[in-house]
């Protein structure tokens, strides 16, 4: 895969909950002028509310409208996300918009919780009502702490999910940080069941996480783009890549990921959670966050070789 950079997406935030950088920006064509990047605003306390961005399909630069409310703020106290949620995906099921999120939650033993949610919206993306109160997928004997969706896709016949999953804290320079890899299950959309969990991509060497899967076709198959980091490293936060001809069997290749990273500024540090979308131009970009998961913005790059098929569409 090769990119060209076009550079940061420079933003003025409208409201106070949204003044402390923003964290996996997820881009949606909302029509043939404009694409939509639902994000997590984070605020002063770092508790992350679900916005948007509007730029021009054609100058992903130029920035069109920016939501003054969340289209999701967080639960309701006691609820698995009341302390702040995140972006999973976004895809069209139905002719509803079903926004798949992580929710967030603190607790007394454990750093943090966080399992997977799904609001849905019927007013074709302009606000969201939460599926149900309790997580859509839950803690299990593996995943005591994380399970947490972030793509959705069609694999065959099938409706597969990915998700990271966590059972465990990584103790590194006297902080604890999730430990957390690749799993993916069939997903029935009727029932709203998972089924035949298995692990996709695992940890190796000196990682400690691998998360954030994100799944395409493409000429190769099936492309999966991730986050991982690493206990030598603590500022280590970079995507890496792996190929599939089934959507469930994995081979990693790291190496085919470009760099995205400058060599100063605000994606000199790390950059973290890529996401591809075709503009309907011709143009197929890729969203991601700059450095400290975004704390200092996100940018976008061109791609110019191995390109994916982004499908924000689930036909049933």
């Amino acid at each position: 895969m090769k990119i060209t950079k076009i550079g940061k997406i420079d933003f003025s935030p409208v409201a106070d909950w949204q003044i402390n950088g923003v964290i996996t920006p997820t881009p949606f064509l909302l029509d043939q002028s404009t694409i939509r990047i639902y994000t997590g605003f984070r605020d002063a306390e770092g508790v992350s509310r679900i916005g948007f961005i509007d730029v021009d399909s054609r100058n992903p630069q130029k920035i069109k409208n920016i939501s003054k409310e969340p289209v999701l703020d967080v639960g309701e106290d006691g609820c698995f996300d009341d302390n702040g949620m995140i972006l999973g995906d976004v895809k069209i099921i139905d002719g509803k918009i079903f926004m798949f999120y992580v929710g967030f939650q603190l607790v007394k033993k454990a750093k943090f919780l966080a399992f997977s949610g799904l609001a849905i919206s019927e007013d074709g993306g302009h606000s969201f009502e939460r599926f149900r109160k309790t997580p859509l997928l839950d803690r299990a004997n593996n995943a005591r702490t994380i399970k947490a969706i972030h793509s959705v896709n069609r694999v065959g016949d099938k409706i597969i999910a990915y998700y990271a999953v966590g059972d465990g804290w990584e103790n590194i320079d006297s902080g604890y940080y999730p430990q957390y890899e690749t799993y993916c299950s069939a997903f029935n959309i009727e029932t709203m069941m998972f089924s035949d969990e298995r692990k996709c991509v695992g940890t190796k060497d000196l990682e400690y996480r691998l998360g954030k899967p994100t799944v395409y076709e493409s000429n190769k198959g099936y492309i999966m783009l991730y986050t991982r980091g690493r206990t030598d490293d603590i500022k280590y936060y970079e995507p890496g890549l792996a190929y599939s001809n089934n959507g469930l069997d994995w081979i990693r290749k790291d190496d085919d990921f470009p760099d995205l990273k400058s060599p100063q500024g605000w994606d000199s540090v790390n950059v973290a959670y890529p996401r591809i979308i075709d503009n309907g131009h011709g143009n197929q970009f890729m969203f991601y966050s700059g450095n400290f998961m975004g704390a200092e913005g996100f940018g976008v790059a061109d791609i110019i070789d191995g390109r994916v098929t982004s499908a924000q569409e689930i036909i049933l």
